[in-house]
Protein backbone atom coordinates (compact mmCIF):
# COMPACT_ATOMS: atom_id res chain seq x y z
CA UNK A 1 0.00 0.00 0.00
CA UNK A 2 2.62 2.33 0.95
CA UNK A 3 4.71 1.79 -2.13
CA UNK A 4 1.56 2.32 -4.13
CA UNK A 5 1.12 5.55 -2.50
CA UNK A 6 5.26 6.36 -2.81
CA UNK A 7 4.64 5.77 -6.78
CA UNK A 8 1.30 5.70 -8.57
CA UNK A 9 2.65 5.41 -11.81
CA UNK A 10 3.85 1.73 -10.51
CA UNK A 11 0.47 1.27 -9.06
CA UNK A 12 -0.96 2.28 -12.38
CA UNK A 13 0.52 -0.13 -13.93
CA UNK A 14 0.46 -3.42 -12.07
CA UNK A 15 -3.30 -2.71 -12.04
CA UNK A 16 -3.00 -2.33 -16.23
CA UNK A 17 -1.24 -5.46 -16.04
CA UNK A 18 -3.29 -7.81 -13.88
CA UNK A 19 -6.63 -6.47 -16.01
CA UNK A 20 -4.76 -7.50 -19.37
CA UNK A 21 -4.28 -10.55 -18.03
CA UNK A 22 -7.83 -11.22 -16.94
CA UNK A 23 -8.78 -10.01 -20.03
CA UNK A 24 -6.35 -12.60 -21.82
CA UNK A 25 -7.56 -15.17 -19.10
CA UNK A 26 -10.96 -14.86 -20.30
CA UNK A 27 -10.23 -14.66 -23.89
CA UNK A 28 -8.45 -18.21 -23.61
CA UNK A 29 -11.26 -19.66 -21.62
CA UNK A 30 -13.82 -18.20 -24.22
CA UNK A 31 -11.32 -19.34 -27.10
CA UNK A 32 -11.44 -22.71 -25.77
CA UNK A 33 -15.16 -23.50 -25.29
CA UNK A 34 -15.87 -22.54 -28.97
CA UNK A 35 -13.19 -24.79 -29.39
CA UNK A 36 -15.34 -27.69 -27.72
CA UNK A 37 -18.32 -26.46 -29.96
CA UNK A 38 -16.31 -26.98 -32.96
CA UNK A 39 -15.21 -30.57 -32.19
CA UNK A 40 -18.73 -31.24 -31.36
CA UNK A 41 -20.17 -30.23 -34.74
CA UNK A 42 -16.98 -32.19 -36.64
CA UNK A 43 -19.03 -35.36 -34.44
CA UNK A 44 -22.09 -34.44 -35.94
CA UNK A 45 -20.82 -34.01 -39.07
CA UNK A 46 -19.64 -37.64 -39.06
CA UNK A 47 -23.63 -38.87 -38.32
CA UNK A 48 -24.66 -36.93 -41.10
CA UNK A 49 -21.66 -38.34 -43.20
CA UNK A 50 -22.63 -41.69 -42.31
CA UNK A 51 -26.44 -41.19 -43.33
CA UNK A 52 -25.30 -39.55 -46.51
CA UNK A 53 -23.17 -42.42 -47.65
CA UNK A 54 -25.88 -44.92 -46.88
CA UNK A 55 -28.25 -43.12 -48.76
CA UNK A 56 -26.09 -42.59 -51.94
CA UNK A 57 -24.91 -46.69 -51.54
CA UNK A 58 -29.24 -47.30 -51.62
CA UNK A 59 -29.46 -45.17 -54.54
CA UNK A 60 -26.82 -46.86 -56.31
CA UNK A 61 -27.39 -50.21 -55.63
CA UNK A 62 -31.83 -49.44 -56.22
CA UNK A 63 -32.16 -47.82 -59.39
CA UNK A 64 -35.53 -46.92 -60.38
CA UNK A 65 -36.21 -46.82 -56.34
CA UNK A 66 -38.55 -43.15 -55.78
CA UNK A 67 -40.86 -45.38 -57.70
CA UNK A 68 -44.27 -44.47 -56.17
CA UNK A 69 -42.58 -41.21 -54.17
CA UNK A 70 -42.93 -37.99 -55.53
CA UNK A 71 -41.78 -34.77 -53.85
CA UNK A 72 -43.41 -31.06 -54.55
CA UNK A 73 -40.76 -28.50 -54.76
CA UNK A 74 -42.23 -25.54 -53.41
CA UNK A 75 -42.88 -25.61 -50.16
CA UNK A 76 -39.31 -27.16 -49.28
CA UNK A 77 -37.85 -24.64 -51.59
CA UNK A 78 -39.42 -21.87 -49.54
CA UNK A 79 -38.52 -24.12 -46.34
CA UNK A 80 -35.25 -23.99 -47.65
CA UNK A 81 -34.98 -19.80 -48.33
CA UNK A 82 -36.25 -19.38 -44.53
CA UNK A 83 -33.73 -21.29 -43.08
CA UNK A 84 -30.71 -20.43 -45.35
CA UNK A 85 -31.44 -16.89 -44.20
CA UNK A 86 -32.28 -17.45 -40.61
CA UNK A 87 -28.51 -17.89 -40.97
CA UNK A 88 -27.59 -14.07 -42.22
CA UNK A 89 -30.64 -13.16 -39.31
CA UNK A 90 -28.76 -14.64 -36.54
CA UNK A 91 -25.32 -13.15 -37.67
CA UNK A 92 -27.01 -9.65 -37.00
CA UNK A 93 -27.48 -11.40 -33.83
CA UNK A 94 -23.72 -11.71 -33.13
CA UNK A 95 -22.94 -8.21 -34.35
CA UNK A 96 -25.18 -6.74 -32.01
CA UNK A 97 -23.83 -8.07 -28.98
CA UNK A 98 -20.44 -6.92 -29.95
CA UNK A 99 -21.28 -4.04 -29.99
CA UNK A 100 -22.93 -4.67 -26.79
CA UNK A 101 -26.75 -3.66 -28.16
CA UNK A 102 -28.90 -6.34 -26.31
CA UNK A 103 -31.67 -5.53 -27.31
CA UNK A 104 -30.23 -5.99 -30.68
CA UNK A 105 -29.48 -9.21 -29.57
CA UNK A 106 -32.72 -10.15 -28.22
CA UNK A 107 -34.37 -9.06 -31.54
CA UNK A 108 -32.80 -10.69 -33.99
CA UNK A 109 -32.55 -14.06 -31.82
CA UNK A 110 -36.26 -13.66 -31.63
CA UNK A 111 -36.81 -13.47 -35.52
CA UNK A 112 -34.42 -16.42 -36.51
CA UNK A 113 -36.69 -18.96 -33.35
CA UNK A 114 -39.25 -17.62 -35.30
CA UNK A 115 -37.95 -18.48 -38.55
CA UNK A 116 -36.47 -22.02 -36.98
CA UNK A 117 -40.34 -22.39 -36.05
CA UNK A 118 -42.06 -21.89 -39.58
CA UNK A 119 -39.33 -24.26 -41.16
CA UNK A 120 -40.60 -26.47 -38.54
CA UNK A 121 -44.24 -26.65 -39.19
CA UNK A 122 -43.44 -26.59 -42.94
CA UNK A 123 -41.86 -29.72 -42.54
CA UNK A 124 -44.56 -31.18 -40.37
CA UNK A 125 -47.38 -29.89 -43.30
CA UNK A 126 -45.18 -31.48 -45.67
CA UNK A 127 -45.09 -34.94 -44.01
CA UNK A 128 -48.97 -34.53 -43.55
CA UNK A 129 -49.66 -34.13 -47.46
CA UNK A 130 -46.94 -36.56 -48.31
CA UNK A 131 -48.42 -39.82 -50.56
CA UNK A 132 -46.00 -42.52 -49.39
CA UNK A 133 -45.54 -43.12 -45.65
CA UNK A 134 -41.64 -44.75 -43.66
CA UNK A 135 -42.41 -48.34 -44.92
CA UNK A 136 -43.40 -47.61 -48.35
CA UNK A 137 -40.07 -48.17 -50.10
CA UNK A 138 -36.62 -47.79 -49.42
CA UNK A 139 -36.36 -43.99 -50.81
CA UNK A 140 -39.41 -43.10 -48.35
CA UNK A 141 -37.68 -44.64 -45.39
CA UNK A 142 -34.55 -42.91 -46.11
CA UNK A 143 -36.50 -39.45 -46.99
CA UNK A 144 -38.39 -39.86 -43.43
CA UNK A 145 -34.96 -41.14 -41.69
CA UNK A 146 -32.78 -38.18 -42.72
CA UNK A 147 -35.32 -35.54 -42.14
CA UNK A 148 -36.60 -36.41 -39.35
CA UNK A 149 -32.96 -36.09 -37.83
CA UNK A 150 -32.59 -33.10 -39.07
CA UNK A 151 -35.38 -31.89 -37.81
CA UNK A 152 -34.69 -32.97 -34.41
CA UNK A 153 -31.47 -30.83 -34.54
CA UNK A 154 -33.10 -28.00 -35.77
CA UNK A 155 -35.61 -28.71 -32.67
CA UNK A 156 -32.23 -28.88 -30.67
CA UNK A 157 -30.97 -25.75 -32.13
CA UNK A 158 -34.38 -23.79 -31.34
CA UNK A 159 -33.97 -24.71 -27.34
CA UNK A 160 -30.78 -22.97 -27.85
CA UNK A 161 -31.72 -20.15 -29.15
CA UNK A 162 -34.71 -19.76 -26.51
CA UNK A 163 -32.21 -20.43 -23.68
CA UNK A 164 -29.83 -17.35 -25.19
CA UNK A 165 -32.87 -15.60 -25.47
CA UNK A 166 -33.87 -16.15 -22.15
CA UNK A 167 -31.08 -15.89 -20.43
CA UNK A 168 -30.21 -12.15 -22.10
CA UNK A 169 -32.86 -10.42 -20.07
CA UNK A 170 -30.72 -10.82 -17.32
CA UNK A 171 -29.12 -8.03 -16.35
CA UNK A 172 -25.01 -7.82 -17.69
CA UNK A 173 -25.66 -11.55 -18.76
CA UNK A 174 -24.24 -10.54 -22.26
CA UNK A 175 -22.11 -8.21 -23.30
CA UNK A 176 -19.77 -7.27 -26.02
CA UNK A 177 -16.84 -9.26 -23.64
CA UNK A 178 -19.09 -12.09 -22.29
CA UNK A 179 -20.86 -13.60 -25.22
CA UNK A 180 -20.38 -16.92 -25.56
CA UNK A 181 -23.88 -18.92 -25.41
CA UNK A 182 -24.81 -16.63 -28.62
CA UNK A 183 -21.69 -17.65 -30.93
CA UNK A 184 -22.65 -21.36 -29.86
CA UNK A 185 -25.86 -20.80 -30.38
CA UNK A 186 -24.86 -19.18 -34.03
CA UNK A 187 -22.41 -22.31 -34.86
CA UNK A 188 -25.26 -24.70 -34.38
CA UNK A 189 -27.61 -22.73 -36.23
CA UNK A 190 -25.07 -22.61 -38.98
CA UNK A 191 -24.20 -25.99 -39.00
CA UNK A 192 -28.29 -26.97 -38.83
CA UNK A 193 -28.43 -24.57 -42.36
CA UNK A 194 -25.65 -26.10 -44.08
CA UNK A 195 -26.80 -29.85 -43.52
CA UNK A 196 -30.51 -28.92 -44.97
CA UNK A 197 -28.51 -27.35 -47.75
CA UNK A 198 -27.39 -30.88 -48.89
CA UNK A 199 -30.23 -32.59 -47.67
CA UNK A 200 -32.62 -30.75 -50.10
CA UNK A 201 -29.92 -31.04 -52.93
CA UNK A 202 -29.97 -34.98 -52.42
CA UNK A 203 -33.19 -35.43 -51.81
CA UNK A 204 -35.55 -32.56 -53.82
CA UNK A 205 -32.80 -31.94 -56.71
CA UNK A 206 -30.98 -34.64 -57.46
Amino acid sequence: MQGSLADPTKAIRNHQTVAHTADHGAAHHHDFRLFGVVVFLVAESMIFLGLFAAYGTFRLAAPGWTNDTELELLLPSINTAILVSSSFVINQANKAIKADNVRGLQMWFGITALMGAIFLAGQLYEYNHLEFTLATNLFASTFYVLTGFHGLHVCFGLVMILAVLWRSFKPGHYSSTSHFGVEAAELYWHFVDVVWIVLFLLLYIL
